[in-house]
């Protein structure tokens, strides 16, 4: 559909493929990256951290996974600063390739058993390397959708972008749940590594599409006229207020995503449930979220940003202690209410930005919150619940993430009528409309 009524077909077919570009790069990416968390819970403690109770071997493979979480900000401001100052397509061929690679490598890394401490420590600096280049994936794919996108639809299509999510881990999830029906042996011997051989194929994919693409059009006109901000990330820290409230905004979201996903397989197979029946709840529930999200996105543009996250924020909250529950919770607290958080966030973050730090901006307070809500929540998920099996504490980060982004909303002004054009301000809900408007 046009992203506007002066949209050229030729300017739709472009915008229709750039939104393509988003949805498949961000899959990959986020089934690379999911592809870990997923193996890590059911694996990596026994094979690269042996020797260990099981609760701390466990804790310690989670440990990697948060390794990854806390490169991500350095990847937002790296390939921010790049994207800000040189273009957003270029960047987004680097981080994809960076990122099939190291998973790539992580298909094939030697165990414990075969090289000994180099096995986790090889582990660790590729999980960083995936971290990196996740950090820059998400805020340049958002960045083509939204800066392609018309004035009044900026939140539909990039709720292409924010489908990759659940699509990469309703791959990941399928993928892992296959080679996971065989024997036991057999899985922790060579079974683990295939989902991560075969993100080579995703990869190929997602270049081949992501090649065919243009350059954002608000970029290029920052370019022609030679306004490019010299250091992004100063800019933006001279007014850290959008940043911070990007950030907290999120929290809820991630926190929702991280331990309803990677920590509730670890979770609920110690506490008596079958692999397969966790594995087949995670896949729903991405299914699920894979038709809340474009829902929840073209919401926004009507109803506005801050409302629809707002309710996903305490329906999560509401659901965080039936969480115990598993299936129909994982269904619902994953698929539909963080779903209502996280599908307005590409076009929210955007608009909180001027176009000459925008890739640095929304890149900053997006892996802010990954790494505040989500990276590490298992960690701590797991030492607080080892040996309990209590899953209460699972419940109060849950809901703690959750009323975080339910607060902080009301903090944030509404954008979905924000020009691009312009530099983005972010002040407490209720100001002046003139002081809404201003750079």
């Amino acid at each position: 559909m046009p992203s506007s009524p002066a949209a050229s077909p030729e300017q739709n077919r472009q915008l229709r493929r750039v939104a393509l570009s988003g949805l498949l790069g961000t899959a990959v990416e986020f089934y690379d990256f999911l592809v870990y968390g997923t193996v890590a819970a059911l694996v990596f403690g026994e094979l690269f951290f042996p020797g260990a109770d099981p609760a701390v071997g466990t804790i310690a493979a989670f440990g990697t996974f948060a390794a990854g979480y806390v490169a991500r900000p350095v990847g937002g401001i790296l390939f921010g600063h790049f994207g800000d100052r040189l273009g957003r397509k270029s960047m987004l061929l680097l981080t994809m390739g960076l990122m099939g690679g190291a998973s790539f490598l992580i298909g094939l890394l030697p165990t414990y058993d075969a090289i000994g401490v180099w096995a986790p420590v090889l582990l660790i600096a590729l999980r960083v390397v995936q971290g990196i280049a996740i950090g820059g994936e998400w805020g340049g794919a958002t960045l083509m959708v939204v800066e392609h996108a018309g004035e009044r639809r900026r939140g539909l299509w990039s709720g292409f972008t924010q489908m990759g999510a659940p699509l990469g881990s309703l791959i990941s999830a399928a993928v892992v749940a296959l080679v996971s029906t065989l024997p036991r042996d057999e899985f922790a011997s060579w079974g683990w590594r295939v989902p991560f051989l075969l993100s080579v194929l995703l990869l190929g994919v997602g270049l081949f599409v992501r090649l065919k693409v243009v350059e954002s059009p608000l970029f290029a006109e920052v370019k022609k006229e030679r306004t490019e901000a010299r250091l992004p990330i100063l800019d933006v820290l001279r007014r850290p207020r959008p940043v911070l409230l990007a950030c907290c905004v999120g929290i809820g979201a991630f926190t929702a995503q991280s331990l309803l996903t990677s920590y509730l397989i670890a979770y609920a197979t110690g506490i008596g449930y079958a692999r397969p029946q966790v594995l087949t709840a995670l896949t729903v529930s991405a299914a699920v979220a894979l038709v809340v999200l474009p829902f929840a996105s073209a919401l926004s543009d009507r109803v506005g940003r801050r409302p629809v996250v707002l309710v996903g924020a305490v329906a999560s909250a509401a659901t965080a202690f039936p969480v115990l529950a598993l299936i129909l919770a994982v269904v619902i607290g994953h698929g539909i209410s963080q779903s209502l958080m996280y599908g307005p966030l590409g076009a929210l973050f955007s608009e909180m930005f001027g176009t000459h730090v925008r890739y640095t901006g929304a890149s900053l307070g997006y892996q802010g919150a990954t790494l505040i809500g989500a990276g590490f929540s298992p960690m701590i998920a797991g030492s607080l619940v080892a040996g309990s099996g209590d899953g209460t504490p699972v419940a109060l980060l849950l809901c703690g993430g959750s009323l975080i982004t339910a607060l902080t909303v009301w903090f944030v002004r509404e954008t979905s009528r924000t020009s691009l054009s312009g530099a983005a301000a972010t002040v407490p809900h209720g100001a002046r409309a003139a002081e809404h408007q201003s750079a």
